[in-house]
């Protein structure tokens, strides 16, 4: 399987985190994808390649531009503000205290585009946000022009983007953007299952009232879990959309059992949808020594569940997202490759 990753990652580098009311280290860092990078160079998984430029129309098929231009230029007009730190947001349109514009100041305007305040916006995030998107539109072109599989070694990450929000590390929806890039090249149908252990809510919003791509989400439940409002059960699409949405929260300290029995069922319903093509949201933070969640999934488990993926015989994308115990993300994500390559 070849795999798509640039050093451009790195421009990505913020050094705070608000987290259980201290700023701290953030969890999403550039040596993630550092170990995902060395594990595919020592098992062989095969050829790593650079992304191509793709410009931004293809994100803007999925973001608002109003949304794009401000994270083209927040850092810029943050530091010209006289700020200090990282740029964090501090207010939010409030249910029921909403004026629906974006302010003219920047503290007020991060505020108006962003959906978690754990999430700052530093030097090199918008250069890193783009080559993200480029490479999961590379490794989708691979795919696009029939390679079985590929894999988008993407950071920062992306499934909590909405079309005009940031927050739980992400910027542009990675994931999304390739699934539109299908559509847009030929495909009537995506699938789009998303196996991070935090909600793809990002993601559900983009596709919530579409039928075009079935969107699968298997997380946390969101009473106990980030992204907390979105993901439940009950939310099955809207509109064209109704029925081409499935959620499937777990409780704390679901282990692969449970887990497993919920990936049969979305893998069954994607067998049904019969997309020309399926994209994974691959977040390996379900494993049970990760620090910002709560299942239980061992190494070996991964492997296992990538054959089940591959079981279906469909051409499918790879996505990075979450999974944030580092030494051993490598492994985790590798095993799912792995597993996938070996049906």
């Amino acid at each position: 399987m070849k795999s798509i990753y640039t050093d451009k990652h790195k421009l990505r580098d913020a050094q705070t985190e608000l987290c259980g009311g201290e700023l701290v280290p953030p969890f999403e860092c550039p040596v993630r994808a550092e170990y995902v990078l060395e594990r595919i160079r020592k098992t062989g998984l095969g050829e790593v390649l650079g992304p191509d430029s793709h410009g931004l129309e293809p994100v803007l098929r999925v973001h608002d531009r109003d949304y794009v231009d401000f994270l083209a230029t927040c850092w810029r007009d943050w530091k010209a503000a006289g700020y200090k730190g990282e740029a964090i947001a501090t207010c939010w349109p409030s249910r029921r205290l909403t004026r629906a514009v974006p302010p003219r100041e920047i503290d007020g305007r991060i505020g108006y585009y962003c959906l978690a305040s754990e999430t700052a916006i530093s030097e090199g995030t918008w250069e890193a946000a783009q080559a993200a998107a480029d490479v999961a539109l590379t490794a989708q072109r691979l795919v696009a022009d029939g390679e079985r599989a590929a894999f988008g070694l993407c950071r920062p990450p992306g499934h909590h983007a909405a079309a005009d929000m940031f927050g739980g590390y992400c910027f542009l929806n990675n994931a999304a953007i390739a699934a539109q890039a299908f559509l847009d090249g030929g495909a009537e149908r995506v699938a789009l299952l998303d196996v991070d252990f935090h909600h793809g809510n990002g993601t559900q919003s983009v596709f919530y009232q579409r039928p075009d791509v079935l969107f699968l989400s298997l997380h946390g439940d969101p009473d106990d879990a980030f992204p907390y409002f979105l993901g439940g059960a009950d939310e099955t699409g809207d509109g064209p959309g109704a029925g081409f949405n499935a959620n499937y929260p777990l409780p704390p300290g679901a282990d692969y059992g449970a887990w497993s029995k919920a990936l049969e069922d979305a893998l069954a319903r994607i067998g049904r949808y019969a997309p020309d093509a399926l994209v994974v949201s691959l977040g390996v933070d379900t494993f049970k020594d990760d620090p910002i969640s709560f299942f239980r999934l061992r190494s070996e488990d991964f492997t296992d569940y990538g054959r089940r993926i591959g079981g279906l015989g469909l051409p499918t994308l790879f996505v990075m997202e979450g999974g944030y115990a580092v030494a051993e993300i490598g492994v985790n994500t590798v095993n799912v490759l792995q597993g996938f390559e070996n049906v």
